[in-house]
């Protein structure tokens, strides 16, 4: 069994966990889900799953991306002047960094920004539980 197929296994459980049926409909969204290496947002998620399973309505997809946000499995992000874009939630902390031109959305890592954050938060008498990075870009030149 490979990464995605164990992916696709958690999306199924944390669905019937809340006594929601599988169908072949949400099968396809969950592997396209668990396979994608980008942040689709609902019409692609949509054509994507349309390609493994041509019945796939839109509804379906938004009602089964509701319920995996309800489980904490699927992370919605809304990004300045786009629809919400989605990403399973088992991804380790990673930033975004969102080219304003070609509407890309590129993860980065930063142990220093890291740091940073938690030394203002300390300075200022608090510790960071959570937080969203996002750099809104163009390309120079």
């Amino acid at each position: 069994m490979n990464e995605a197929d164990e992916k696709v296994g958690e999306l199924e459980e944390a669905l019937r966990a809340r006594g929601v049926r599988m169908t072949r409909q949400r099968a396809a969204l969950l592997t396209v889900l668990a396979n994608a290496e980008d942040h689709p947002d609902a019409n692609e998620l949509h054509r994507r799953a349309r390609e493994i399973d041509p019945s796939v309505s839109l509804a379906t997809v938004y009602r089964t991306l509701s319920l995996l946000q309800d489980q904490s499995v699927v992370q919605r992000h809304v990004f300045e002047g786009a629809p919400a874009r989605f990403e399973t939630a088992d991804a380790p902390h990673h930033d975004h960094i969102i080219d304003l031109d070609t509407g890309d959305v590129i993860e980065f890592c930063s142990d220093r920004i890291e740091r940073l954050q938690a030394e203002i938060a300390a300075e200022h008498g608090y510790e960071v539980v959570h937080h969203r990075m996002e750099l809104y870009c163009r390309k120079k030149g």
